[in-house]
């Protein structure tokens, strides 16, 4: 597994130790049809979601809001090392290509994955390039929405 090191005046992170297989988180993360029935912290909800994986391709999905109001996100997979790390940014499209963040503020997530005990260790990194980034997305409620998004993906893979 990759390391990377966390800035805290940049990096956001999620780190829970989840009661399911990590082969099973890894399917969860990426897996379109599975994808959308946990990345969107309810009431939200994911209705579409494209994953080409594979350095240079595509990360999309599309969060609706309660009110049927649709949200599309198009990112770049910047590594996949098969069943344990997988980065991906809003500030590239797909083959690398630089973009405009529509709204909001580009950003790198990070998702570890590890073997512990009978579960995972689940680590999702938030990285921002700027502080004002940072803050955004914490009010947000990055730790809230990641963390519920992260306890609808345990349902998920154990229903698998």
């Amino acid at each position: 597994m990759t390391a990377y090191p966390v800035n805290p005046e940049l990096d956001l992170v999620l780190q829970r130790t989840v009661d399911v297989a990590p082969e099973l988180v890894w399917k969860a993360w990426t897996t379109p049809e599975l994808l959308v029935r946990w990345f969107a912290p309810k009431p939200w909800s994911t209705s579409s979601c494209e994953i080409d994986l594979r350095p240079g391709g595509r990360f999309d999905t599309v969060m609706r809001s309660p009110e049927g109001e649709e949200f599309p996100s198009s990112g770049c997979i910047l590594l996949v090392e098969q069943g344990s790390t997988l980065v991906f940014t809003s500030g590239l499209g797909p083959g690398f290509r630089p973009q405009v963040t529509e709204g909001g503020f580009p950003f790198t997530a990070v998702i570890s994955i590890e073997p512990d005990g009978t579960g995972t260790r689940y680590t999702a990194t938030a990285m921002h390039a700027d502080a004002s980034a940072k803050k955004q997305h914490e009010e947000m409620g990055f730790v809230e929405g990641w963390g519920a998004a992260l306890d609808q993906l345990v349902d998920v893979a154990k229903s698998l």
